[in-house]
């Protein structure tokens, strides 16, 4: 396609530079700049290890493209002669501001012009999520010995349920309480907050690795009916075959499900900084952190670097 550095500016504005790969997303922030690369197909060649981004409109009687990143070496960054910006084995500190010089002349007797693109690369990782579950029992007393081991109990028969389905079942927090009931006077009940965690790398087979077995998502929507199932189950018994009731039981619909996101230290959610990746974590910016697997990058205005995880 042959068009012209005014046809380039037209057709390059607004538009945003993004690459995928493995485990980073690439793309130019909401750019205050005049001019930007049009970079929106992206080619993958996951066995190099190489992101390219080939520009759409090229220059007629280009005379070549420079890239820099002052924090990296030259080899990481290329920009081949038919305007294909290569990002070599890209890691979260290669983040920030890209300079790039296209010169161009119409004619050989023209002077030579240099128009000077500047974009901004983010890196981005997928975020982490969880299921929280949190159930309520019934107990006679909540100082009787009997509530640590009815925990350890209770935590080995969910790890046995989800064996199958590589998930790490842990307490998150057991707390118990006397509670006042309208019609059966004073109680006590144990509060039992426990997390289910898609166990990362489950095979190192790659034959072994199936949709079902690996994807952490339907893995853990399994285990969420699997539980569901297990405590709908234990009211269900009680009311057919108990008709005392034992010293600790489950109390029918107190199960409560939370679906959590979290991003690692270092990375955070921003919607209005990100409008083309709102559920991305992206790298956080200079002047801001996350230092725990929180959803945002707080304000810290001592912060120099991308990626920052302590103020």
């Amino acid at each position: 396609m042959h068009c012209s550095p005014n046809d380039l500016l037209e057709e390059a504005s607004n538009h945003h530079l993004i690459a995928f790969g493995k485990r980073f997303l690439f793309f130019n922030s909401s750019s205050q700049h005049f001019f930007s690369l049009t970079c929106w197909h992206c080619e993958i060649v996951p066995k190099d290890k190489h992101f390219c981004l080939p520009v759409i409109c090229r220059i007629t009687n280009q005379s070549g493209f420079v890239a820099s990143n002052k924090t990296r070496e030259e080899n990481s960054v290329k920009v081949t002669t038919t305007g294909s910006l290569i990002l070599y084995n890209f890691s979260e500190e290669m983040s920030g501001v890209y300079t790039c010089s296209l010169s161009y002349k119409h004619t050989a007797e023209e002077a030579q012009k240099i128009i000077q693109v500047k974009y901004v690369v983010y890196a981005f990782i997928n975020p982490h999520f969880y299921y929280q579950f949190s159930a309520r029992y019934h107990f006679v007393s909540c100082n009787s010995t009997y509530n640590i081991s009815f925990e350890k109990k209770l935590l080995h028969i969910l790890r046995t349920l989800l064996a199958d389905l590589s998930c790490d079942v842990s307490s998150v927090k057991t707390e118990c309480h006397l509670i006042k009931m309208q019609e059966s006077g004073l109680q006590n009940e144990l509060f039992f907050t426990f997390s289910v965690v898609p166990i990362e790398n489950v095979t190192t087979r790659p034959d072994a690795c199936t949709s079902s077995s690996c994807n952490p998502v339907e893995r853990l929507d399994k285990a969420k009916d699997l539980i569901e199932k297990f405590f709908v189950q234990q009211a269900r018994v009680l009311r057919k075959h108990f008709q005392i009731l034992p010293e600790i039981y489950y109390i029918e619909g107190t199960l409560q499900t939370v679906w959590i996101r979290h991003c690692s230290p270092g990375y955070g959610m921003n919607a209005l900084l990100h409008p083309n990746c709102p559920e991305c974590c992206v790298i956080c910016k200079p002047g801001t952190y996350n230092p725990h697997n929180g959803t945002q990058c707080l304000q810290c205005n001592s912060s120099m670097v991308y990626g920052a995880k302590k103020c």
